[in-house]
């Protein structure tokens, strides 16, 4: 049986046959170095066919306790764990299931070519997670955070429309700043994303007000950058997803908010029920495969659902 190393890099090459994300490649590639890590020098483990249930389970109990980085990866590409600030630190729970789950991919894909006898990770169970409720922003917090950006400037004017797109489509940040200048139709008032997450292009809307402020973005734009990007850096290259977060971590520290892209497709979600939005409707727009995504997605609770009939309740006999 050949070591870890060889399937790692036999399982990347189905990966690449499978047409899978760059993003989703680097994340089974990054976990599989770190399980191999861990079974190599806490499990003296080298061989895949050896990997048991027991040292899997013992493997998300050790990310509990011991938190980042705390197997060292010789190979800086993986993780420069000597270079995080993070290092250490607990680990959410929603990571360690990511960890999970591409083990358990990597594993099922050795039992389906038949290389293992037994797959061990057939009872490994994703951990309950109890994730505290994020709330959508209050009209008035939009205001407050809109008003934060120095439009001003190439980078928050940028910021700032970047964040208004975000507010009145619902798309991922990912999409968005992949988002080029061609994608956009002034005479019908819609843009096209290309680079989604089902990898399927995607046709949304533009207000009247929003596809006027677009133009505007444009046009100043093009006064600085040539590139083809609708959202590019002050170099001129495509943004990163960090990059954008970094920025809007800062303007939330002058303003209190707590803001993420996750948080802002929220908003547009909530308000296009409050509005009396259709939720199958809504399912489309934000790219869910099922209605039932949307529906967990906003994580409705009783109370919710009691607030919002009694709000548009109209059979009252």
């Amino acid at each position: 049986m050949k070591d870890f190393d060889y399937y790692i890099e036999d399982f990347m090459l189905y990966c690449v046959s499978k047409n899978l994300s760059k993003k989703t490649m680097k994340s089974y590639e990054q976990t599989l170095k770190l399980f191999q890590l861990y079974m190599e020098k806490e499990q003296d483990t080298k061989e895949v066919d050896k990997v048991d249930t027991k040292q899997i389970r013992e493997y998300i109990s050790y990310l509990r306790e011991r938190g980042k980085y705390t197997v060292q990866v010789a190979n800086a590409d993986i993780n420069r764990p000597h270079n995080r600030t993070d290092n250490g630190k607990n680990i959410s729970m929603v990571t360690i299931n990511n960890y999970i789950r591409n083990i358990k991919v990597f594993f099922n894909y050795l039992d389906e070519e038949h290389i293992i006898k037994v797959n061990p990770v057939t009872r490994i169970k994703q951990l309950k997670v109890y994730e505290e409720k994020k709330e959508p922003l209050q009209r008035e917090d939009v205001k407050r955070l809109l008003n934060s950006f120095n439009i001003a400037t190439f980078y928050g004017y940028r910021d700032y429309m970047t964040t208004k797109l975000l507010l009145s489509t619902g798309a991922r940040i990912g999409e968005t700043l992949s988002l080029e200048m061609d994608d956009l139709n002034f005479r019908n008032n819609t843009i096209l994303f290309r680079d989604t997450k089902n990898k399927k292009e995607k046709l949304s809307y533009l207000t009247p007000k929003l596809s006027s402020e677009l133009k505007k973005w444009c046009n100043f734009k093009e006064r600085y950058s040539k590139s083809q990007f609708l959202f590019p850096t002050t170099r001129h290259t495509k943004m990163s997803v960090s990059n954008f977060e970094q920025n809007l971590r800062r303007i939330c520290d002058s303003t209190g908010l707590e803001v993420t892209p996750h948080r802002l497709r929220r908003t547009f979600a909530t308000d296009f029920l409050k509005a009396g939005g259709s939720i199958y409707v809504l399912s489309q727009l934000l790219d869910h495969s099922d209605v039932k995504v949307t529906e967990l997605y906003l994580n409705l609770d009783r109370e919710d659902l009691r607030r919002e009939y009694l709000k548009h309740a109209t059979l009252d006999y």
